[in-house]
């Protein structure tokens, strides 16, 4: 078992928090493996850290989000941003050019991190990045995300979380039938309808939109040294970020390798709607080896 260091590193406007377990220079002739999230912090890769105790794993906070502090008076989060606080923190490391796990909107930031910084990463796995610019209905997923911030803004985060989720849980393409239903209420999830009058919640306000607004270059990509994979979960289905996934893949000539469980099936029991930490884990490992 390793233990978890914690450090501090000041970068521009920001104190980026991060964690980093095992030694620096890594052993075993590995490069460190880099695990990001957006707005997942860094205690989301808990149950998949757990996993690599052979390697070293470095974890992060998002500048704004959990203990990275911000200074810049914004409360926006952008690939480009993160992509540049990344490119600091593994030049911080000192340990040369990292393998990259990248969940989500963390996967997002990862393809930025590639594009602008492409001597940071050996290997890149980008698992269900929320791209609508790959859809073939990127203005119907725009259209369905702002139903969600629109039930965020009249009734608090209860009704927005459910708005999200069955967004999110919606099968195919975002038709008149996907408009066309009632809100969901936030019982059917198990939320509660309290409105505490907050609207800064990175998920559901417009903060994190410049994620899914992302548009990847598709030659940058392709011709980076980096080796980029696309995962995609074996029980996402059609859903939303497994079809965002798969247009990134595409995108990028290339199919969607399949993961275990669903978009967070990494995480432990503590969040929820657990996955399968080990399973993944090993799936994960044998992806960064075939490199």
């Amino acid at each position: 078992m390793h233990l978890k260091h914690t450090h501090t590193l000041d970068v521009p406007n920001a104190d980026l928090v991060y964690d980093v377990r095992g030694p620096l220079p890594p052993s075993g002739g590995r490069p460190a493996l880099l695990m990001i999230g957006q707005p997942m912090t860094a205690d989301g890769f808990d149950a998949l850290a757990a996993h690599f105790t052979d390697r070293t794993v470095v974890t992060y906070d998002p500048r704004g989000l959990g203990r990275s502090i911000r200074r810049d008076g914004r409360s926006d989060h952008t690939p480009q941003q993160q992509a540049a606080d990344l490119h600091l923190l593994i030049e911080a490391l000192g340990a040369g050019p990292v393998e990259v796990f990248a969940s989500s909107g963390g996967a997002v930031t990862a393809l930025e991190l590639v594009a602008t910084y492409p001597g940071d990463v050996v290997t890149l796995v980008a698992h269900e990045p929320p791209i609508n610019a790959v859809l073939p209905d990127a203005v119907a997923a725009e259209r369905a995300r702002a139903g969600f911030h629109e039930a965020y803004q009249a009734r608090g985060t209860g009704a927005g979380m459910a708005a999200f989720i069955a967004m999110t849980s919606w099968q195919g393409e975002f038709t008149d039938d996907y408009f066309g239903r009632p809100a969901p209420e936030p019982a059917m999830f198990g939320l509660s309808t309290d409105d505490d009058g907050s609207r800064d919640d990175p998920l559901l306000s417009k903060s994190s939109w410049a994620i899914s607004d992302y548009r990847p270059d598709a030659g940058v990509l392709t011709s980076t040294p980096t080796r980029i994979v696309i995962a995609v979960g074996e029980e996402s289905g059609d859903t939303y970020t497994a079809r965002t996934a798969v247009g990134t893949a595409a995108s990028l000539g290339q199919e969607a390798v399949v993961f275990p469980s669903h978009h967070g099936g990494f995480l432990g029991g503590q969040f929820g709607y657990a996955g399968k930490p080990e399973e993944f884990a090993a799936r994960l490992r044998e992806v960064l080896d075939a490199g």
